[in-house]
């Protein structure tokens, strides 16, 4: 399980995003322009979580139990705990 939180941050003059594994209080850079980077977002799910993907449609099923939307890479629904179906 991972315990840093993802974020997206944005170079202000390109626009060009990255998303990294931040921490509080750090200023980060663009490695080519030395520009200071603005946090856009964090990434969902939010940490810890057991699941690596982030939280888009092509990354999202439904669960068979309860019908909440949980990661494709996990086995167990985060919500009810049950096993929810193989992939098809």
């Amino acid at each position: 399980m991972e315990s840093s939180q993802r974020f997206r941050l944005r170079e202000p003059s390109s626009g060009r995003e990255v998303i990294i594994e931040a921490e509080p209080d750090v200023i980060y850079r663009d490695k080519s322009t030395g520009e200071p980077l603005e946090v856009v977002g964090e990434i969902l799910p939010l940490a810890p979580s057991q699941s690596q993907l982030p939280w888009a449609v092509e990354n999202l099923r439904f669960c068979d139990c309860c019908g909440a939307m949980a990661q494709r890479d996990l086995n167990d629904c985060p919500t009810c705990g049950r096993r929810m179906a193989p992939l098809r």
